[in-house]
């Protein structure tokens, strides 16, 4: 029912729907035409991607910056389902860290275009979606970090800070790869960057005495203290 006590018009439900409906066949458009033009593209790339012409969209986005924005979110969403799986994994920490990093790789590779069109809109744009997701990363390695170090009786504060420093460390590393491969290919810096990494996390337990097995399931706990 309406505020007025009437049956809402089923003309305007159905319009609303369409509408999103076709908000989101051009954002996915949009997603086309980025892959397709580059990080620079055009609302006229994007309306010619959809098939339409260019005052089209704007029958559907208030103006460029809506459609960048509905870009963002979607773009957000995917990069959400990707990590989704990675936090119920089990396994050793060696595979748990291989599996976030390959997981962080594989998406920027895949969608080194759509990247760099998010990067470019953090600066001129309404929504900086890269800053989102990393920190949506980090507070959930945050979460797992103080989990385990509260289990062995360590020092909690820590956890956010390793959480945003080794996030930060994997992206910039990995968008500067993109652009300087400088001869190592994809496995080669995952490899590289788990090193590190797992290097940052057994410095931080052992600095407060703990020494873990990075082979040893964590279900099976395999460590002892100095």
């Amino acid at each position: 029912m309406t505020s007025s006590g009437t049956p809402p018009d089923g003309r305007a439900t159905r319009w609303a729907g369409q509408r999103e409906r076709r908000r989101r066949e051009f954002v996915e458009a949009g997603m086309r035409a980025i892959a397709r033009y580059g990080p620079e593209v055009s609302t006229e790339q994007i309306a010619d991607e959809a098939g339409v012409a260019r005052t089209r969209i704007y029958k559907h986005f208030s103006d460029t910056a809506d459609l960048q924005r509905a870009i963002a979110l979607r773009a957000a969403e995917m990069i959400g389902a990707q990590f989704a799986p990675l936090w119920g994994v089990s396994g050793t920490p060696r595979e748990m860290v291989q599996a976030t990093i390959g997981a962080h790789i594989g998406w920027l590779s895949e969608h080194r275009a759509l990247y760099q069109y998010l990067m470019r809109q953090s600066v001129t744009g309404p929504r900086d979606v890269v800053a989102d997701v990393k920190a949506a990363i980090a507070r959930q390695l945050t979460v797992l970090f103080e989990y385990y170090l509260g289990l062995f009786g360590a020092d909690q504060r820590v956890a956010e800070t390793i959480a945003y420093g080794l996030v930060g460390l994997v992206e910039s590393s990995t968008a500067h790869w993109l652009d300087a491969p400088g001869g190592f290919d994809r496995g080669e810096l995952s490899d590289l960057l788990g090193r590190w990494v797992w290097s940052i996390l057994d410095d931080t337990l052992r600095s407060v005495g703990i020494v873990l097995n990075p082979d040893s399931p964590l279900s099976e706990l395999d460590f002892r203290r100095l």
